[in-house]
């Protein structure tokens, strides 16, 4: 599996909203894992998410339509990552990555959940007492720009984004990053 293949519905008529965009950017709705979500200036308040059609029922999408929504796919990647850069995903509300260190040139979300616990519980453990696996879903567009690595077996695949297009990739993040799995050193 390369990742799944969600679905992100925009508001016509409003200038194209970056995906995960909140405040004064115009509408979205967000399809994928299951539910209907968005998040409007109209809504509960500026970046207040809301639920609107809780469904996976693909059904759900031509009222969307109708109602002036356009589609637009995302992509769910997964991330292993260690305590120190959690806190400060943590830090950004969850909804982007730090800047690269100085000695990582490249940030490298994974195609799979596998492939992503495996370097969670194996190395990050090892390495700094805890690994995280996060999931997260970019904008395919953004992503159409960049190849599938393909860097050890068939699952082993990630993307290879330079730390200079990171605030690019934080700014097509849609929805929040999520923490799917956590490994702690024995006596941790």
């Amino acid at each position: 599996m390369t990742g799944s293949l969600d679905v992100v519905l925009s508001r016509a008529g409003y200038d194209t909203p970056r995906p995960g965009a909140r405040s004064g950017s115009g509408a979205m709705l967000s399809h994928g894992r299951g539910h209907l979500t968005g998040a409007t200036d109209d809504d509960e308040g500026p970046g207040q998410e809301a639920e609107v059609a809780p469904s996976s029922n693909s059904r759900d999408l031509p009222a969307a339509r109708a109602a002036g929504w356009r589609l637009m796919e995302t992509v769910t990647l997964w991330r292993p990552t260690g305590p120190q850069e959690l806190a400060l995903v943590e830090a950004s509300g969850w909804r982007a990555w730090p800047p690269r260190l100085a000695d990582q040139p490249i940030f490298y979300p994974v195609l799979n959940e596998d492939y992503a616990t495996r370097i969670a519980r194996d190395w990050n453990v090892r390495h700094s007492g805890a690994g995280f696996v996060t999931r997260f879903d970019v904008a395919r567009s953004f992503l159409d720009g960049y190849e599938v690595q393909q860097v050890g077996g068939e699952t082993i695949l990630e993307y290879w984004i330079p730390a200079e297009h990171l605030d690019a990739l934080n700014a097509n993040i849609v929805g929040r990053i999520e923490v799917t799995a956590e490994f702690r050193a024995e006596g941790r």
